[in-house]
């Protein structure tokens, strides 16, 4: 069984939530919801560009194998809207700053097209890391390497 939890980081510091009772503060906010080590929501507001969802890992419709499980993913437009939720954090941040912290994201961001997954029969659900590129399989580790990007703390820092 992988790792589950939900945090939110209200533009200072993280806590612990269940997003389905959240109450959002007033400003720029973010919430990261992790599903079975697998893959993460992010939901961020203001949405800027974005629709204010975007997910790490795999997207719902592509885990679940099922194309009702979560709306169609642009995952550029995603990456657009979160830079320029970064940008409320950081109001220095110039229209070249938002376009280099968008391209900086985007690769973090998963896309409703399949992963190559040829070589999950070979994985130990135990090991730490990933043998083909060094990277751990884990979406939480995947958070926090996002999460750096855009400089925030760990949500492993939440209470």
């Amino acid at each position: 069984m992988g790792f589950f939890g939900g945090f939110l980081y209200d533009g200072r510091s993280w806590t612990e939530t269940d997003h389905s009772g959240m109450t959002a503060p007033s400003g720029p906010w973010l919430h990261v919801d992790i599903h079975d080590s697998d893959f993460a929501v992010l939901t961020y507001r203001p949405a800027g560009p974005g629709t204010g969802t975007a997910f790490i890992g795999y997207t719902p419709s592509v885990y679940f194998g099922e194309p009702d499980a979560s709306p169609p993913t642009d995952a550029p437009r995603e990456a657009a809207g979160l830079a320029a939720w970064w940008s409320g954090l950081n109001p220095s941040a110039s229209a070249a700053d938002r376009d280099t912290m968008a391209a900086t994201l985007l690769p973090y961001l998963a896309t409703d097209e399949p992963q190559d997954d040829e070589d999950d029969e070979d994985d130990d659900e135990f090991e730490d890391e990933d043998e083909d590129d060094g990277t751990s399989p884990f979406v939480e580790d995947k958070v926090d390497d996002f999460l750096t990007a855009l400089g925030l703390p760990s949500f492993r820092t939440a209470p």
